[in-house]
């Protein structure tokens, strides 16, 4: 009604007033008609002041007002007031089609009909409809996007098989591209689902800095009532072969609180893991963790998967793939110990059976003689500790028992932080009267690398640090791969209950900034195992000096 109103006044809609540029077309300045409209006012108020007689000075001052008014809308009228559009001219400028690429473009949940068909009808050929009424006015350059972003020559070899959907970075990468010429706009024909992380909202400000427009062809329903779907999955890209794997999987549903489901993995269809979970409320993320084994070598495609519920509306969710290459190699592990100690037995004893792992141990028994088990051959770590960094570099892992920072030159305590910054070797500390703080760590490269603070031995003339504890996960340890020892969380903590306490002699009770404390001792501040990235490796903390 009011735009009917507006136009019948003003001859165009407001939309048009919104789109155009509003102008005066007079032949005279501005200034000619701003001197006029200053005369006209002059007079009006000059001869309204003199008049007399029975009138009031409020009558004068509406008279003069109403005179003014007329005089203003006759010099509006002669300064040829003008709306200015500006049109495109056919072929001249460009415009840019984002079609996306994903497989949730399979998926039919309108009239029965895939997101898909809107392309393959309307901008797969020339004859398509869109396509023929943009073709009129404008270049076309299309791009097909999923988790990558591609310029398209022929819009029908798309394929819609990607697995992941980034809106940010294809409308960057086409804004890149076409920023060198008369650019329109840009169109982005799409079901909306972006799960591919990153901020859409950065991706846009140079594009409306340029003053581009970007305009959206929704597909698909926005929600559904019914629905189950898998969606971030985190696994490792790169395991030995037999490695157990623990999977973080993210679920969300809608219509299905309270039903138990099982979600299933799959190695090349074959099943080798299972959970069964019940979905919590209507939209809320849950983390399933699953178990499983990755028991062949090669690249190996993991497909995760629950089962479609009665009532879903759509399925294709319901599945998630991930690629792993399983290595059928050797990884080399160094365990150099200072002291005879049972830990030296039980760790021989633990890996005995794995033929992905190959731990030497080098084990001092007096001042420069050694005793060496499961090395290469008979001149490796005859001299002792490696002293060049390729012989150091060679292991994947470094586990340093009960040995004092005294033992090892200067070089080879900065050749121990390169095996982990740089080669990204992994480190692991043991408790011992020899190691952290009582074996002298202080102020070392070595005690940068580590995940705990390294103090100053005690010097108070006290007796030495002896405790027994038992010991606890905190709820990082609790989920962590690492300190699963069952094959269930809640297993795994009530047999973390039953086991015997373990006897501590180096009082570590801080980490560093960007460390995970995985055990704690029960009832006490001391830190059993911890963990952290440094550099390209890892470092753990093990401040323990019989464990079980």
């Amino acid at each position: 009604m009011l735009d009917a109103l507006f136009e019948f006044f003003f001859k165009y809609r407001p939309l048009i007033f919104e789109q155009g540029d509003f102008a005066f077309r007079a032949p005279w300045t501005g200034g000619l008609a701003v001197a006029l409209a200053v005369v006209a006012g002059f007079v009006t108020w000059r001869s309204y002041t003199q008049v007399r007689g029975s009138s009031r000075p409020a009558d004068r001052v509406v008279l003069a007002v109403v005179r003014l008014a007329a005089f203003a809308v006759l010099a509006f009228c002669l300064m040829r007031p003008v709306l200015v559009l500006s049109s495109i001219v056919p072929q001249q400028n460009f415009l840019g089609v984002l079609i996306d690429d994903s497989r949730s473009m399979r998926i039919a949940d309108r009239d029965e009909t895939p997101r898909l068909q809107f392309v393959q009808e309307q901008l797969a050929t020339p004859e398509g409809g869109l396509r023929a009424a943009l073709n009129e006015r404008f270049a076309l350059r299309f791009f097909g996007f999923s988790s990558e972003t591609d310029r398209l020559d022929v819009v029908d070899g798309l394929d819609f098989d990607g697995t992941r959907t980034h809106l940010g970075q294809a409308l960057a990468r086409a804004h890149d591209e076409l920023s060198d010429v008369p650019l329109s706009g840009l169109v982005v024909v799409t079901d909306g689902a972006d799960n591919a992380g990153g901020e859409l909202e950065e991706a846009l400000l140079p594009i409306q800095a340029a003053g581009v427009p970007v305009f959206t062809v929704g597909l698909g329903r926005e929600s559904y009532e019914r629905d189950i779907e898998l969606g971030r999955v985190e696994t490792p890209r790169r395991v030995l072969r037999g490695t157990s794997l623990v999977t973080d999987v993210v679920v969300t549903h809608r219509g299905y609180a309270g039903r138990p489901v099982t979600i299933q993995v799959e190695d090349e269809g074959r099943i080798v893991g299972s959970e069964n979970v019940t979905l919590l409320r209507d939209g809320e993320l849950q983390t399933v963790r699953l178990r499983f084994t990755a028991g062949e070598a090669g690249p190996r495609l993991f497909t995760f998967r629950v089962s479609p519920q009665q009532g879903e509306m759509v399925t294709q969710n319901n599945v998630r793939e991930t690629l792993i290459a399983v290595d059928d190699r050797r990884d080399k592990v160094l365990y150099f110990e200072g002291e005879p100690r049972f830990e030296v037995k039980f760790l021989r004893r633990a890996v005995e059976d794995d033929e992905n792992l190959q731990v030497a141990i080098l084990q001092r028994t007096a001042e420069n003689k050694f005793m060496r088990f499961n090395v290469d051959g008979p001149d490796d770590l005859a001299g002792g500790f490696p002293r060049t960094r390729a012989e150091l570099f060679q292991y994947r892992g470094l586990i340093l028992g009960s040995i004092e920072a005294n033992y090892f030159t200067p070089d080879q305590l900065r050749m121990i932080s390169d095996f982990v910054n740089h080669r990204g070797g992994g480190l692991l500390m043991l408790g011992s009267r020899r190691s952290f703080a009582e074996g002298g760590y202080a102020g070392t490269p070595v005690a940068d690398v580590l995940p705990v603070v390294v103090g100053e031995p005690r010097g108070d003339g006290q007796d030495s640090f002896f405790v027994e504890v038992a010991v606890e996960p905190t709820r990082a340890g609790a989920t962590h791969a690492s300190t699963q020892i069952a094959d269930t969380e809640e297993r795994s903590a009530a047999r973390w209950r039953e086991l015997p306490p373990i006897t501590i002699v180096n009082p570590v009770t801080e980490v560093k900034p960007g460390a995970t404390t995985l055990l704690t001792g029960a009832d006490s501040d001391l830190v059993v195992l911890a963990f952290q990235r440094y550099g390209a490796g890892k470092s753990m903390a093990f401040p323990v000096q019989d464990s079980w």
